[in-house]
């Protein structure tokens, strides 16, 4: 029997891009389907947390989240541009944010048609692993939409004429995350049971074989 899971996830999460290589080879390895649910950033969906929180927070992210690459070897770098347009100095996030609703509704786009996992993993590997500067721009996204089995035309143009829908499917995501328990990326939700963070696949495993997980 087939199983089936949801992973909460972030664009512009580093903890997100460490997570959705591992869960995509699990579903690789074993018989398990797991649908993307793309969420808007933090900084999008409430920034007044950003002024609110401990100041220790974003630097505490920035330096654990290259030691877990580091640990995983898993390439690694901050991205180029951030798919949020903010001054780290001030927290502020700009009103014209033209990369993330972009490449959320995209990521939205392939869930719909089952390959979000794919498509998200592969564009985080733009984002995030050093390898690409630019990632936004030429035929980067269309290359991994590729890489992913997708149309890259069609997926742009579903963003750009059903964006208001994309957004509330998007929104929906977060209110599901919420309901099934927790509020941040990435989150695995295995039969109703959320698991937080990158380091929680082993448990997600764990929990998946007392249900009969099986190798493909």
């Amino acid at each position: 029997m087939t199983l089936k899971a949801d992973l909460y996830f972030s664009f512009r999460s580093p903890y997100s891009y460490l997570a959705i290589g591992r869960y995509r080879a699990l579903t690789e390895m074993f018989d398990v389907e797991i649908d993307l649910r793309v969420v808007w950033p933090i900084a999008i969906r409430d920034p007044d947390i950003l002024f609110s929180g401990n100041p220790n927070v974003g630097r505490y992210i920035m330096t654990d989240s290259m030691r877990t690459a580091q640990m995983l070897d898993i390439p690694y770098r901050w991205p180029r541009p951030d798919p949020v347009v903010q001054d780290f100095a001030t927290k502020e996030v700009a009103e014209d944010q033209p990369y993330i609703h972009r490449i959320c509704r995209l990521g939205q786009a392939a869930a719909r048609r089952g390959k979000g996992l794919v498509f998200a993993d592969e564009a985080s590997k733009l984002i995030f692993d050093g390898k690409t500067d630019n990632w936004h721009e030429g035929d980067h996204l269309a290359g991994a939409a590729a890489r992913a089995g997708l149309d890259f035309a069609e997926l742009e143009a579903e963003a750009a004429s059903d964006a208001e829908v994309l957004d509330a499917e998007i929104a929906a995501n977060q209110d599901a995350l919420e309901a099934a328990g927790h509020w941040g990326v990435p989150t695995l939700v295995f039969e109703g049971e959320p698991f937080f963070g990158q380091d929680r696949i082993e448990m997600v495993l764990w929990r998946m074989n007392e249900k009969g997980l099986t190798e493909r």
